[in-house]
């Protein structure tokens, strides 16, 4: 891109990589304007609402950043929780993403997501911010993920929860004090007892 170009579009968009078409006001970009701005060839059309520069490069974690930026108020979750803490060798497919159980569910094209209904404090506790190359996630932490996948064992498989649990312990990523605090938030502490005792 030309700097030209580049004049033209404002430099939080431009480090951002993404940006809503509802937060344009904010860098002083209004619907017309972002239209322009597309047949230009200056931002691409990602989805209905959201756009990002030609040229900004691709990370690993741009389909991540992109899900949270088009769902501000969903939070990564279960497998891409377990991807994003680098605690399962599985790459998911589908952005997992935790939404409010009364949620209207997002329409969303791009990326592939798969949304999950949370309630209550089993929704709000546990919730991390990380900067990430293109912006911020939102991701609950590697206890209360651990506690999820027990919680949705059934939707998962319980290997699954398992291999969290031990990748969790082997690779100290937090206390057991951890999992027992959200295994009460998430009524799964009878299920991961056993489990926590066989690897005491």
């Amino acid at each position: 891109m030309k700097s030209t170009h580049k004049n033209s579009i404002p430099k939080a968009l431009i480090h951002k990589g993404v940006l809503r078409s509802r937060d344009a006001i904010l860098y002083g970009i209004s619907r017309m304007g972002l239209k322009r701005l597309v047949e230009k060839g200056l931002l691409i059309r990602e989805d209905r609402g959201v756009y990002r520069i030609p040229d900004s490069s691709v990370s690993e974690q741009d389909g991540l950043v992109q899900a949270c930026t088009r769902v501000p108020v969903g939070v990564l979750c279960l497998l891409t929780a377990l991807q994003f803490h680098g605690m399962t060798t599985q790459f998911p497919h589908e952005v997992w993403m935790a939404i409010d159980v009364w949620a209207r569910k997002p329409r969303i094209k791009r990326p592939p997501m798969r949304f999950v209904r949370f309630s209550g404090k089993a929704r709000t506790v546990g919730v991390e911010e990380h900067k990430v190359k293109g912006g911020t996630v939102r991701v609950y932490g590697a206890a209360k993920t651990v506690v999820d996948c027990f919680k949705y064992r059934n939707k998962l498989g319980l290997d699954v929860a398992i291999e969290a649990l031990k990748s969790y312990r082997e690779e100290k990523m937090g206390t057991t004090d951890e999992i027992w605090k959200y295994s009460r938030v998430c009524r799964v502490s009878n299920v991961i007892r056993p489990y926590l005792e066989a690897l005491a």
